[in-house]
């Protein structure tokens, strides 16, 4: 019975496919594909507590790496993927490694971490192997082990399994004593270290495995359109966009980021779809701000957190 309405979920979410036109099946794939990036990055903003702008970085690196070794070697991207999350992960360690030898925090290590993510753009700009500014077309080989198909249906279960993966890891971690100790650094880093807990591996342990599965996102993202540059793969836009989905849904919360695509996703692709026409093409940008704006006056703790607290105050009556 206590996971009746999560199976109940997982069964319509299953059958939705079937059910729903090619349009609303691409805004579902985006709601997943936002979900999965958000939860990647609360792992190390949400449940450790160190806020990232270079996310954008690790999600390149993915998409690049089996994007070259697909094009040039022919690998299918379902083992270059994992190649791709090996570098992010390095690139990630060696990053962390600079930014807590210096003890930056806060506001220090947001700027760092966009600047990483910054320094990989431009060097991906200037280099011809990596296809420059104009980027790199996937060429077509529709084939389920080169991770290409016909129709949008596979991907969108792919990218729900990847979300459901990333939310049984989040869940675990919640459990675990590293989560314990992501928390503590959370909420007190000075205290957690003065009672013991290493900070800096933990936020360094943190930091890895968010690099790691976000670079598997950009290999779905890079075979999904068949195209990746700099702007779109490595720009902040996209680190910003991932991490105030989880920020709206609640960080730190396990559904926080799942629930803060579904509000922002659609919300962003049907106004973009409705209201662009007639001298409305500034509307989207101002509904979505609106949104985001009530969002963070009236529910800082964001959505999750508070469906969370009004839950328990019904079975308290």
């Amino acid at each position: 019975m206590k996971y009746l309405p999560a199976l109940l979920g997982l069964a319509i979410f299953l059958i939705l496919p079937l059910v729903v036109d090619s349009y609303f099946l691409t805004i579902l794939i985006s709601v997943f594909y936002y979900a999965y990036l958000s939860s990647c990055w609360n792992i190390l903003g949400g449940y450790a507590g160190q806020l990232s702008l270079g996310h954008a970085a690790f999600f390149g690196i993915g998409a690049y790496t089996s994007s070259l070794l697909f094009m040039k070697w022919h690998l299918t991207p379902w083992l270059g993927m994992w190649i791709g999350a090996l570098l992010a992960t390095v690139f990630a360690l060696f990053m962390g490694s600079l930014s807590f030898r210096f003890g930056l925090r806060g506001f220090y290590f947001v700027l760092i971490t966009w600047a990483f993510a910054e320094l990989l753009r431009l060097i991906t700009l200037s280099l011809d192997i990596l296809g420059g500014p104009t980027g790199i077309y996937l060429s077509a080989h529709i084939s389920p082990w080169q991770f290409q198909f016909s129709s949008r249906g596979p991907y969108y279960y792919i990218i729900l399994g990847l979300t459901i993966f990333i939310l049984i890891i989040s869940h675990k971690l919640e459990a675990s004593k590293s989560g314990f100790y992501f928390k503590a650094i959370r909420e007190n880093e000075l205290a957690a270290e003065g009672s013991g807990v290493a900070t800096a591996r933990y936020k360094l342990l943190a930091l890895a495995l968010s690099a790691f599965l976000t670079a598997l996102g950009g290999t779905f993202y890079a075979q999904y359109l068949k195209y990746i540059d700099p702007e779109t793969t490595l720009g902040v836009s996209l680190s910003i966009e991932i991490m105030i989905r989880a920020l709206v849904g609640g960080s730190g919360t396990l559904f926080g980021p799942l629930i803060g695509s579904f509000i922002l996703t659609p919300l962003s692709e049907l106004s973009r779809t409705y209201f662009t026409k007639g001298g409305l093409e500034g509307l989207p940008l101002i509904i979505y701000g609106a949104v985001l704006i009530f969002i963070v006056l009236f529910l800082p703790q964001g959505v999750a957190t508070w469906m969370r607290e009004k839950m328990a105050r019904y079975k308290n009556r």
